[in-house]
């Protein structure tokens, strides 16, 4: 983060290649003063003609050229394409009371494009500001909704009611003065107290600029781009509700002193941009303590993070056989749930979901192998020992079967593929036997192998998977007996036409044919199948099947067990197998679409289950191995206080961060600041926090007791004061002297007044093996 001043020229380019990187490198710019300002402008050129002795030798007739053309900037509407972002968001709710409402604007010179008559060119003030009103202290806006009156522009600048001051604009052509815009009436007393001074205008106004960098440790996230940014100037340090309204402020020169004429009772803005929010001082809701609630538990014993089921009681100090064995049980992850055997008795069985908190073991390779009938019963782990059965991989496989049956373009693309597969092996196997055999040569299916192979050189040369790639007869479906389409002939029966079918699927040129039809048949179910590696369309009790693994505020940390995800991709597959044909053609259409898997399965996740959640749906979630990033494969919210996260790899280190909202300007816990470096070349770099060190230092006042202005009875709190005056120090001048500095410019200020994001950080142990 750097801070450097722009006085004039275009925005800036940030010049740099775009990067992987999701940090970006903060510039700010004190202002972007536009090489011309808005208005009107007259370009007069006048040819003299002269002699060699000097002489003008066209006095009375000079040849004269006059143009005039004008610059036009918004004045009284600000279109919504302008606006970038703004903090506090509307109607946000919570504790508001450090916090100095901005708001962001897409054109970076746009608060410097008209001239303010009391700017100078090394300290250029801003043409508008941003001020906050609190419920009650506007007459057209009692509730504090940031509501406006439409007015036309001629009774913003002439108003027709006594007592109302508007601006001193001029010249204003007719097509103006008829349009509409939005107005607010504030009363004087309150405009006197809350307005920054003229002088101070120049602090509250700086150019962001963000361009793509390496990863930092510490950075925000902000958006790419150039930007110009507007500051309030007064803290919500009540609670109630606030409008922030966006005011012009060009027309009142002299007017922001604090002295209006004494016949003034209310001065007219023009609101160029309003929103409200509501800031609640005592609000329950305190971020940072819950963030590090989340992770407390896991203080004394990592293992306390791990998703599974507590025990209900303390265990005993000398368990039995059966108490060990539930307790190894819990430890592994598993949950009992009520199982009901073939015979219909009911008894209990174990089940664990696809999130572990233990390395799953590996188990023998049965679900969705070639050669196996995949089904529930197939999947089921019997326990001999104790009698119990262990329900985890057949469940998974149903649910597989159950998601793909609910999809019908799942089902129906699976079907179809599946078909197309089933005649593509009809039809190679009917090419190999067309030609006539030997009984005892078809059996073994060499006669019809070498009759496959002539038929691919009477093509021309080609290999047999080229040859048969183009279907050459009709399609059709095929059924069980498939076989049958090799008879025909009186000395061929149909044991020895079977045998050279199968002979002839398991050839390796056979085998490339199905391999080429599977690939062009799979369409999207590749795609689907990625999702649900994902755990997309799992019921949240298969991942959870217990509510107390994950209670009220509470985070816990899992690992993918792969076994189970087999099981459950391994019932999807099944989806559509009818015939024997299917199941001996479904491992190529199962490597078709793993081969064009776009996503790998995900190894470990975590889950919170917080009111931080629907407060942060964007809460920054940061993984690392190795100090490495992990790639977030999926991000969800099963319910609305829960957020799962999926990732690529078994991380040892999580980093909790609160989502970047474009930047937040405003004071930090205690009600002081934390200084941030301002000199370049130093340790630590330009930007970065000064660790252990906050303003004000002297220990017995804070931002809040000492730089505040006096709103006298009755008057607005929270107005900060900047610059000296009624004989204090300003915020302004008591920073520039805790530098060592005789200013502080805009962009200065504004890293200083940066409010850090809250972060959590977690090193995550090695995992029980």
């Amino acid at each position: 983060m750097t801070t450097e001043p722009k006085t004039a020229g275009p925005p800036p380019s940030a010049g740099v290649a775009p990067s992987a990187a999701t940090e970006l490198d903060v510039t700010f710019l004190d202002h972007l003063r536009p090489r011309a300002t808005a208005g009107t402008y007259r370009v007069a050129v006048e040819q003299v003609l002269k002699g060699s002795d000097g002489q003008t030798l066209n006095p009375g007739d000079p040849l004269t050229a006059e143009h005039s053309f004008e610059i036009r900037a918004p004045q009284f509407v600000l279109d919504a394409a302008s606006v970038h972002a703004f903090y506090p968001a509307p109607g946000a709710a919570g504790d508001f009371t450090r916090t100095l409402p901005h708001v962001t604007l897409t054109r970076a010179p746009l608060p410097w494009e008209r001239e303010q008559r009391w700017s100078r060119a090394d300290r250029r003030a801003p043409w508008m500001a941003l001020l906050l009103f609190r419920a009650g202290e506007l007459p057209d806006d009692p509730e504090g909704l940031a509501h406006t009156t439409k007015r036309a522009v001629a009774k913003l600048v002439t108003p027709d009611e006594p007592g109302v001051l508007g601006p001193a604009l001029t010249g204003l052509p007719p097509e103006t003065l008829g349009s509409d815009c939005h107005t607010i009436d504030v009363p004087a007393a309150l405009f006197n107290a809350l307005v920054p001074r003229e002088e101070e205008m120049y602090y509250l106004a700086h150019v962001r600029d963000v361009a793509p960098t390496a990863l930092r440790d510490d950075g925000e996230t902000f958006t790419e781009g150039t930007f110009g940014v507007l500051t309030g100037n007064r803290f919500p340090v009540t609670t109630g509700d606030y409008a922030a309204h966006l005011v012009s402020f060009e027309g009142f020169a002299g007017r922001l002193e604090g002295e209006l004429p004494p016949d003034t009772e209310f001065v007219r803005l023009a609101s160029l941009w309003a929103w409200s929010f509501r800031c609640d001082a005592g609000a329950e809701f305190d971020a940072q303590g819950i963030l590090q609630h989340l992770v407390a538990h896991g203080h004394d014993d990592p293992e306390n993070l791990a998703l599974r089921l507590p025990p209900q009681t303390d265990p005993p100090s000398e368990p039995d056989e059966a108490q060990q064995l539930v307790l190894e049980r819990l430890r592994r992850g598993f949950v009992p749930v009520a199982h009901r055997v073939l015979s219909g008795e009911r008894t209990y069985g174990w089940y664990r979901g696809p999130a572990t908190p233990v390395t799953a073991p590996e188990v023998p390779p049965v679900v969705g192998e070639r050669g196996t009938h995949t089904s529930a019963d197939h999947a089921m782990v019997y326990e001999a020992e104790h009698g119990l059965f262990d329900v985890s991989y057949a469940a998974a496989w149903t649910l597989g079967r159950a998601v793909g049956l609910a999809d019908p373009q799942y089902a129906a693309e699976t079907v179809r593929a599946r078909r197309q597969l089933a005649n593509a092996a009809a039809q190679l196997m009917a090419r190999g036997g067309a030609r006539g055999a030997d009984p005892s040569e078809l059996a073994t299916g060499r006669r019809s192998l070498r009759a496959l192979h002539e038929l691919a050189r009477e093509r021309g040369g080609r290999s047999l998977a080229e040859a048969l790639a183009a279907p050459q007869i009709p399609s059709r479906p095929a059924t069980d007996d498939d076989a049958d389409i090799l008879e025909g002939r009186p000395q061929i029966g149909r044991a020895e036409a079977r045998a050279a079918s199968h002979a002839l699927l398991a050839d390796e040129d056979g085998q490339a044919v199905l391999r080429a039809t599977a690939e062009r048949t799979t369409g999207s179910l590749p795609q689907w199948l990625d999702q649900l590696t994902l755990l997309s369309g799992v019921p949240f009790p298969y991942l959870v099947p217990d509510a107390r693994m994950l209670p009220p505020e509470s985070l816990r940390l899992f690992r993918i067990d792969p076994a189970w995800l087999a099981a459950l991709t391994a019932g999807a597959h099944d989806v559509g197998v009818h015939t024997s044909l299917d199941h001996r053609l479904a491992p190529a259409l199962r490597q078709a679409a793993a081969g064009r898997a776009a996503v790998a399965p995900p190894a470990a996740g975590l889950l919170i289950r917080s009111a931080l959640v629907p407060a942060w749906p964007q809460i920054r979630v940061t993984a690392y191995r190795k100090g490495a990033a992990l790639a977030e494969l999926r991000r969800d919210h099963p319910d609305h206080d829960v957020l799962l996260c999926l990732f690529d790899g078994v991380p040892d280190e999580l980093v909790l961060r609160e989502p970047s909202q474009g930047i937040r300007f405003g004071i930090d816990s205690g009600d002081l600041i934390n200084l941030r470096q301002l000199a370049a070349g130093g340790d630590p770099e330009l930007g970065a926090s000064l660790p252990g060190r906050h303003f004000p230092s002297d220990g017995s006042s804070t931002v809040f007791t000492a730089y505040l202005r006096d709103g006298g009875a009755g008057g607005p709190t929270g107005v900060l004061r900047l610059l000296d005056g009624d004989g204090r120090e300003g915020l302004v001048t008591g920073l520039a002297r805790e530098f060592g500095l005789d200013s502080l410019r805009p962009s200065q200020l504004a890293v200083e007044l940066i409010n850090s994001p809250i972060e959590q950080r977690l090193t995550v142990p090695p995992a029980d093996q």
